[in-house]
């Protein structure tokens, strides 16, 4: 199991996570039109060009956010999460577009045990994502109820 369970954790620990990721113009137009989102700043090209300006269309900023929390589950929770309890401060202090290379940072901020679920505990965890130019692009808190390591656990 890749996850990390509560009680291994530490305040201030940095997962700096190996997977990285180019974005396509697939993946910003699918997810784009799978959540039913218009905004000519993600499907219109020609919109983009010459009407912004960026010149050219920007990923979504709901694809940033999953993805850059998806890339630190391996890494965090995957097997050790009982539920994602919120995401706070999301910010995208700059645009990605296609064919940007993201790389994802996560820091533990905060632990605390749960006072009504025995075995379990909550984290608070910053995750920052960088392009390739190492411009910070997005940041979010995101807090979870996850499991201590089971007695007799490896």
């Amino acid at each position: 199991m890749p996850g990390v369970w509560f009680d291994e954790l530490e305040v201030g620990q940095v997962f700096k996570h190996p997977i990285r990721r180019t974005i396509t113009e697939t993946d910003n137009v699918l997810f784009t039109t799978m959540t039913h989102n218009p905004a000519q700043l993600h499907l219109d090209e020609h919109y983009m060009q010459t009407e912004s300006e960026y010149g050219q269309r920007l990923v979504n900023s709901t694809f940033t956010l999953a993805l850059m929390v998806g890339i630190s589950v391996n890494d965090t929770t995957l097997g050790t999460a009982v539920a994602n309890l919120g995401w706070d401060e999301v910010r995208f202090p700059k645009p990605l577009f296609h064919g940007d290379t993201v790389r994802i940072e996560t820091e533990v901020l905060d632990l605390r045990e749960s006072k009504s679920r025995p075995g379990q505990g909550i984290v608070t965890f910053q995750h920052r994502a960088y392009n390739q130019h190492d411009e910070l692009v997005a940041s979010c808190k995101r807090t979870g109820l996850q499991h201590m390591k089971p007695k007799g656990a490896k």
